[in-house]
């Protein structure tokens, strides 16, 4: 029998730790992408990582790995396309199973984050890093946002503020957007044509890296430590590049320009850029969206005064109220989607159609309360060499309009929406609500509640509630009213000057003011000239938004029979919340007493009575121990 062989002894030659280094790291990036967005798909993109990571043969193509969990179609033909271009960047010839020697990850992905063997010592790789070029890598940057970008406009305007003597050291988001925009050379509300970023959008990006810290609702926006040191560095370079400094270097300013907000934030947050274009023009301040339609808050950028001996100090700001003078606007009139899609479309397309006939200037738009009203929009000419003209600024007339049919106002009343309806109305800023009724004629007869009740509560709105109703047959006497009412602002507003007004700067004390103001311009028969700008009003007017609890409070008692917005309102005057009322309650002597607390509260404009009825049952409500009977 012959000797067996020797048993030959060694290591075996290691398999690469990353077959496919390319595939991971566009993989990670859409990732990344995914999850700054807050996209569910960062989930799926994770576990095609994770099983590409246990694959151990390289890929030619991305096709090759459909074989593997979790990659689709999707994810391969997204794959591919990169591939394409790496291919078109680097020659064909080039190899996709090792990345390129001099130069970066695509994506500005760090090598750290190819394989997960190097993310095993991330704390090594952290040290590396801050000492210098680690396992092969670059060094990583610190956040430095890009000149004039969103993120570099909210630090610097954060900055300003905390150093005005007496500030409050916050900013609301109307606020800062108004302040920052003049920072900024993209629009903090209107994206750019074929993206869907803004510059408020880079905000999250501070707000993750701890620059931003925001608090309280509505949301406050104030600087942390780390934020205040970074915000200082901007505002020493602004000032250096003032002097004539030039920071502007390599290719990073081609690059610059081809990115929007968005993309120029991921690439930040992913430490590709520091702080470039450092004595950039004011010139083109006025383009790529900058439009002072969307500047709701009537607020303007603290200026600096010069004194004596050269140095620049932040001096006291003075709000000043953008205005329009007449002839620099004209009036539109505003009509909900929901007014010209779904349901009845033939009976909604003739509305459309009997205004075009008419002749009214109309816009379609998404109006989160109301159905129609009317906007003041600034004549803006278009900017040579300019594609898009700039959008003027728009302030919303004191006018709006809830259209009701007999049906759609029975089907409110029994699902409860009509009192929400009124009570969002009185709540939206605008003070001339209105109810436009279409009467369905016979049809009445054969809806869910009797026509003497849906007639009551016409009467009770107009009466009770202060809303004016107007009354009509049907669709096309619809539009005939929205077309005289258009025309009949149109004449009404034609020689007055419009003043832009914040109510989330104003504060209470600012709307008491306001309230007495509208009472003097309603005995003198004038037309209010404070208005709100569009944004600010249908984002206060957003159903589902964050609610306080006095909102919610409010909302619970006017489920209760007989409770209507201005007792609710009463009781809201003297007991903002619920604890407020249950501790009332636990102060009183007897059961009587407890029944009686709220009957002498006054409401309304007659001040009456809460009356001992209403009392009772809000007390029956919150303090009966167990199920109602």
């Amino acid at each position: 029998m012959p000797a067996s062989e020797p048993v030959r002894l060694g290591r075996k030659r290691a398999l690469p730790s990353c077959p496919n280094p390319l595939f991971i790291t566009w993989l990670t990036e859409l990732r990344d992408q995914a999850k700054e967005k807050g996209l569910k798909i960062q989930y799926t993109y994770q576990k095609a990582i994770s099983s590409l990571n246990k694959y151990p043969l390289p890929l030619q193509s991305a096709k090759e790995a459909k074989i593997l969990q979790n990659f689709g179609d999707g994810i391969c033909k997204i794959l591919d396309a990169k591939l394409q271009r790496y291919r078109r960047e680097n020659g064909l010839n080039a190899s996709i199973h090792a990345l390129p020697e001099a130069a970066p990850p695509p994506g500005g992905q760090d090598n750290n984050s190819l394989a997960p063997s190097r993310k095993k010592n991330a704390a090594g790789d952290q040290g590396k890093e801050k000492g210098g070029r680690g396992g092969g890598g670059r060094k990583k940057r610190d956040y430095v946002p890009q000149k004039r970008s969103g993120g570099y406009a909210v630090l610097l305007t954060l900055y300003r503020q905390a150093q005005i003597p007496g500030s409050k050291g916050y900013m609301f988001k109307m606020e800062l957007q108004a302040e920052a925009q003049l920072l900024c050379d993209k629009s903090f509300t209107v994206p750019d044509v074929g993206s869907k970023y803004t510059a408020w959008s880079s905000v999250s990006t501070l707000v993750q890296k701890s620059f931003v810290i925001k608090t309280h609702n509505p949301a406050r926006y104030s600087l942390t430590e780390d934020g205040l040191a970074l915000a200082e560095r901007l505002e020493s370079v602004e000032q250096d590049g003032k002097d004539g400094k030039d920071g502007k270097d390599g290719p990073e300013g081609d690059r610059e320009e081809a990115l929007s907000e968005g993309e120029k934030d991921k690439e930040e947050e992913d430490g590709g850029s520091g702080l470039v274009d450092l004595t950039a023009s004011d010139e083109e301040e006025e383009e790529d969206g900058i439009q002072a339609a969307e500047r709701p808050a009537a607020v303007s950028l603290q200026r600096r005064e010069v004194d004596a001996s050269g140095s620049s100090q932040p001096a006291s700001r003075k709000p000043t109220a953008p205005c329009l003078p007449p002839g620099s606007y004209d009036i539109i009139l505003c009509v909900d989607f929901i007014e010209t899609t779904g349901g009845s479309g033939q009976r909604k397309q003739e509305l459309v159609k009997e205004l075009q006939r008419n002749g009214v200037a109309f816009d379609v738009r998404k109006l989160n309360v109301g159905d129609f009203l009317w906007v003041a929009r600034e004549k803006v000419a278009p900017v040579p060499g300019q594609l898009r003209a700039p959008t003027g600024r728009e302030l919303v007339l004191d006018y709006i309009i809830e259209r009701k049919r007999m049906d759609d106002l029975c089907g409110s009343i029994i699902d409860g929406r009509f009192r929400e309806q009124k009570f969002r109305l009185k709540r939206c800023g605008l003070r001339r609500p209105c109810y436009l009724v279409e009467e369905c004629g016979s049809a009445a007869a054969h809806l869910s509640l009797p026509e003497a009740t849906l007639q009551q509560a016409i009467v009770n709105t107009q009466v009770v509630d202060g809303f004016f109703v107007k009354r009509v047959q049907d669709v096309r006497e619809s539009a005939a009213y929205l077309t005289v009412m258009t025309r009949y602002l149109i004449k009404l507003y034609q020689n007055r000057t419009l003043i832009c007004r914040s109510r989330e700067l104003e504060g209470d004390g600012a709307r008491d003011d306001d309230d007495d103001e509208e009472e003097e311009e309603e005995e003198r028969g004038t037309p209010s000239c404070s208005l709100i700008s569009f944004a600010e009003f249908n984002y206060g007017a957003i159903k589902n938004k964050c609610q306080t609890v006095r909102e919610v409070f409010a909302r619970q008692l006017m489920q209760v029979s007989g409770l209507s917005g201005d007792k609710a309102a009463a009781i809201l005057e003297r007991y903002s919340t619920p604890h407020s009322l249950l501790t009332a309650y636990d102060g009183c002597a007897g059961e009587a007493q407890k029944e009686k607390l709220l009957s002498c509260i006054r409401y309304g404009k007659l001040k009456r009575n809460l009356g001992p009825a209403l009392s009772r049952t809000v007390y029956q409500l919150y303090c009966t121990p167990g199920a109602l009977s």
